[in-house]
């Protein structure tokens, strides 16, 4: 193969131009097409998406600090107690039959009390109450609260006004003397205890949520939305509560453990559950009665300690990791 130059001789062509040519590889093609030619490995884009849906699902730094493990790990134990805990009673909580304020050993592990029941079967058995009902309340409260708050920063004008000073009166009184106000008035029973609770509890909610849906009812998307026709309570639980969810589930979690010492007080003073029905609180004010026995009131109220506890660390490390969250997206925008 040969090719003329500017002079108009004939050009030279190279022996490897001219066997390329012979197999129908053109020498003269672009780079673009030489580089396609050659199989690539992995590019640096799909590498980095790797790498990045790992992150995704990787556990946040503040979920795996030591107390975060010790609390989460508490907490899975104390769900296993309460799904399993016909099975690990040794005996029946109620059963009567045992030796009376019999010390920690033998067949009796915690200990029996004045009626000769079982205090380690009834302080698995009270977790079933206990537990459950705080977490009840805290989902009562908090719904109650995030409805009102919701309604007074949406609205605004006499609606917010009449609910926020409804709120200002319930701050004005002591929230465990006015539970136990309330208690008093309905009447001694776990349910009543949880309703003078949540009659408390719902406050702290409804000034938080209504802070937020102030800071966002103005907000451009929340206006595109009601431009396109969207009522009210469309934009209000489609748009606005859907991007305060977060605030509210790591006040949630932060709170269980309020409301379970709360819960456990009036129990204590009577105001709770009643006998027979094992719960901790009740249980502790049992154990007071007499002092010598130290039984009576130390197994239920390490109970309360361990659960309370696992709560707080918990709740902390959420609330840290979704303000490390919250304050990155903050400085991305």
């Amino acid at each position: 193969m040969s090719t003329a130059n500017e002079t108009g001789e004939p050009a030279r062509v190279s022996p490897a131009v001219a066997d390329l040519s012979a197999v129908g590889i053109n020498a003269e093609a672009s780079p673009a097409s030489k580089e396609a030619a050659v199989p690539a490995g992995p590019s640096l884009p799909d590498k980095v998406a790797r790498k990045m849906s790992r992150r995704r699902f990787a556990i946040p730094r503040s979920l795996r600090t030591p107390l975060a493990i010790i609390g989460m790990i508490i907490i899975v134990v104390w769900v296993a107690v309460i799904a399993f805990a016909p099975l690990l009673e040794p005996h029946d909580p109620l059963d009567q039959s045992g030796p009376r304020l019999a010390s920690p050993g033998g067949d009796y592990w915690f200990g029996t009390d004045t009626l000769g029941r079982d205090i380690f079967s009834r302080v698995i058995a009270a977790s079933r109450v206990s537990i459950p009902s705080s977490i009840a309340l805290v989902v009562i409260s908090s719904a109650l609260g995030c409805f009102i708050g919701a309604m007074a920063g949406y609205f605004g004008g006499r609606i917010d006004e009449i609910f926020m000073r409804l709120t200002d009166l319930v701050f004005a009184f002591p929230s465990t003397i006015l539970a136990m106000v309330i208690s008093a008035a309905l009447g001694p029973s776990i349910q009543n205890a949880i309703i003078a609770v949540v009659l408390v509890s719902w406050p702290t909610y409804a000034r938080l949520v209504r802070s937020l849906v102030l800071g966002l009812r103005n907000s451009e998307f929340v206006i595109v939305g009601r431009l396109l026709g969207r009522s009210s309570f469309a934009s209000l639980f489609k748009d606005i509560l859907p991007n305060i969810l977060p605030h509210i589930f790591v006040l949630m979690f932060v709170d269980l453990g309020d409301c379970l010492l709360t819960l456990s007080g009036l129990s204590f003073l009577g105001l709770g559950a009643t006998p027979p029905t094992p719960e901790w609180g009740q249980m502790v004010s049992e154990g007071v009665l007499r002092m010598t026995s130290w039984w009576l009131a130390f197994f239920p109220g390490l109970a309360i300690f361990t659960v309370v506890i696992a709560e707080n660390f918990v709740g902390d490390a959420v609330r840290d990791w979704f303000d490390r969250s919250y304050s990155a997206g903050r400085q991305g925008e």
